[in-house]
């Protein structure tokens, strides 16, 4: 037999052996079968399919469809990943960021990631709204790159810096984030993440789903809890599509609160459901600090909130204007400065 047929029996073969593991939860069994298979039909060509072995089951869960192998002959996998579940997640000690630079060595210019030795399924680009929050970015960039490269998503980090120390506007940077992102790369989900808040499992996987996801279901800020029903706030993601089919964000929402309640309603609006993994995979914690100047409560959200199914065709991302002041590339992240005006 050709060597077609050799790779078909060995993924045959391999894929019993994996099924069998996952139902004894004996993954030292496995690697033993997969180091016998590298001996027969040699290492390179197992590259992923060890991953599979060894993370298929995990915690009792079993983790799939997150990416498919390069190799050609093993297309039509689709691979878990080595993900360790819950994590303890800690706000003590200062972080270094040229640790965590040395770190992430597998990282481009601009926290570009891309695995290896598969193809991700989605390419998604991660937003974050910022400004004057440098310790918090350092803690998010210490814990999400090993998170994210582990879930291994096809990623670029893009922070949305308001220039200027006027009133912060939260949903209308997190458009200039998505225009901005799909001028460099052609992504086809987003995650729009406060700077400030880290998932503890990293099972909860940033990326996208048939319907809106909320990723920030469990907050500590709000004992675990999803406070009400409509919550979208925190970290969120959505596809391309969806995106554009809600007109992306408001832009008028400056100042503290309203933004995710109105984005909330759109998605309603537009016939969409929001997704939500687990109360306990979708925990996370959210550095406490005090409100910053110029993010006070908007007086005007509730009238505004009340009036989205008016305003949300002419207020976002088909009427966004801003001007980039400054990009910097970093290894870890892509930092765009950028002027949104004044309310």
């Amino acid at each position: 037999p050709g060597e077609s047929s050799v790779y078909l029996s060995a993924r045959r073969d391999l894929r019993s052996h994996i099924i069998l593991m996952c139902f004894r939860a004996t993954i030292m069994r496995s690697r033993h079968l997969l180091r016998e298979k590298e001996q027969k039909i040699g290492k390179g060509s197992l590259s992923c399919l060890r991953q599979e072995a060894n993370c298929c089951c995990i915690r009792g869960v079993f983790l799939f469809h997150i990416c498919k192998p390069s190799d050609p002959h093993f297309r039509s996998l689709s691979l878990p990943i080595p993900l360790v579940g819950p994590m303890r997640v800690e706000f003590s000690e200062p972080v270094n960021l040229d640790m965590v630079r040395k770190g992430n060595p597998q990282l481009g210019m601009g926290g570009r990631y891309k695995p290896n030795d598969c193809v991700a399924l989605q390419k998604v680009a991660i937003i974050i709204p910022f400004r004057n929050r440098g310790e918090h970015l350092k803690y998010w960039l210490h814990y999400l790159h090993p998170i994210l490269q582990r879930q291994q998503l096809d990623y670029g980090i893009y922070v949305i810096q308001q220039d200027g120390e006027g009133t912060f506007n939260r949903a209308k940077l997190l458009n200039v984030g998505y225009v901005e992102a799909l001028k460099e790369y052609d992504y086809d989900c987003f995650v729009f993440s406060d700077v400030d808040i880290i998932p503890m499992d990293d099972r909860n996987t940033y990326k996208c789903s048939s319907q809106p996801r909320h990723l920030s279901v469990s907050m500590d800020k709000f004992g675990f809890r999803l406070p009400y029903k409509q919550y979208f706030g925190g970290v969120s993601a959505m596809s391309k599509e969806q995106f554009q089919k809600i007109n992306g964000f408001p832009n008028n929402y400056w100042g503290w609160g309203g933004e995710d309640d109105d984005i909330f309603n759109r998605l309603v609006f537009q016939g969409m459901k929001i997704s939500r993994p687990s109360g306990d995979m979708g925990k996370c914690r959210m550095i406490r600090h005090s409100r910053d100047k110029k993010n006070e409560p908007n007086p005007q959200r509730f009238r505004r909130i009340s009036h989205t199914r008016q305003t949300m065709k002419t207020d976002g991302i088909k009427s966004l204007s801003y001007k980039v002041v400054d990009i910097e590339k970093d290894l870890l992240y892509t930092q765009i400065t950028v002027d949104i005006g004044k309310p």
